[in-house]
């Protein structure tokens, strides 16, 4: 007698499908969440790389890397380091990076403005290296952006920066001195109880609460929306100008208190642009490098008055990590 054939019912087949799809629907979530931690350990690795290179900066140097003279002025290698170095701590912690070929583009010996560096600040201006893009956020490429007064136009395209030094209670600048003589002759003693500001040549000795208790580079808050920005209505605030510029919202971000928690870090959001606070695209946690070189995740519900005192390099204040 012959055999019936068997073959799957359609209730069975449904079935099947509705628990592959379930399975799915399961497995889709463990496989993001996966990235992102395999995102956020990259993210970290940066801010390694980062300290790192700020302790061998200081280490040849004697002080941690300066903050420049403003968000006008980009990196020029016959500057040298600390004070006479227009550009921002990222570009005096290149050398230190295996990037002493970036840095020293436009070299010639002599500290000037001349068509030779502001072809070689372009190139720079327009070269991203991945360390400095945080990859949760998004990938190392150009964005909407600007260069000034030593660079040659960029047409609206630059490399951009996602992590920032520390500052805490604010900073001035150079931002209106147009010319090497001019920006050399400034000088302020305001905006200095971080680690990186204004000329800064800030030293170990001077980080008084100790290495291991202050605030060196963290990530920085960007509003969604301007992640990605070609054209009008422009970059997030705090995200216009090149990676290699001197200090600026762009480098530098506050730790200063208020009771409202208003320079606390937060993780980017819609609608809300601000170039003051550090933050970060991933969810819970920022991360941040100390003065020591060390890595963490600090909470984004860090204590206002905590958040201000590991900012401060010589507040004379006992802190709690906030983790």
């Amino acid at each position: 007698m012959k055999k019936p054939n068997r073959a799957f019912t359609l209730v069975e087949l449904l079935v099947v499908i509705a628990i592959i799809g379930m399975l799915v629907g399961l497995l889709l979530p463990a496989v993001q969440q996966a990235r992102e931690a395999a995102r956020q350990m990259q993210c970290g690795n940066n801010l390694k790389q980062m300290g790192l290179a700020a302790l061998n900066h200081e280490s040849t140097t004697r002080a941690y890397p300066s903050g420049g003279w403003s968000w006008a002025w980009e990196g020029d290698p016959d500057g040298g380091f600390g004070i006479k170095q227009p550009g921002g701590w990222a570009y005096s912690i290149l050398p230190f990076v295996e990037q002493n070929a970036l840095y020293q583009l436009g070299a010639d010996g002599v500290f000037s403005v001349d068509a030779a560096l502001k072809s070689a600040n372009k190139t720079r201006g327009q070269t991203p290296i991945s360390m400095f893009y945080c990859p949760s956020r998004r990938p190392a490429a150009n964005y909407y952006g600007y260069a000034y007064y030593n660079c040659d136009s960029l047409g609206g395209v630059c490399n951009k920066l996602d992590y920032s030094a520390n500052v805490a209670d604010g900073y001035s600048s150079a931002d209106k001195l147009s010319t090497y003589a001019e920006a050399e002759a400034h000088t302020t003693t305001s905006g200095r109880t971080g680690v990186v500001f204004y000329k800064s040549t800030t030293t170990t000795g001077e980080i008084r609460d100790g290495t291991s208790n202050t605030y060196l580079f963290g990530e920085k808050y960007l509003m969604p929306e301007r992640y990605f920005v070609s054209s009008s209505p422009g970059p997030a605030v705090g995200d216009n100008q090149t990676t290699w510029s001197g200090i600026d919202n762009d480098s530098v971000r506050l730790t200063a208190y208020n009771e409202s928690g208003s320079y606390c870090p937060r993780q980017d959001r819609s609608n809300y642009d601000t170039g003051s606070i550090f933050g970060s695209s991933h969810a819970g946690a920022w991360g941040v490098v100390l003065c020591d070189g060390s890595v963490h995740r600090f909470s984004y519900s860090v204590d206002p008055q905590t958040h201000a005192y590991l900012g401060k390099k010589a507040d004379g204040q006992a802190v709690t990590y906030p983790e």
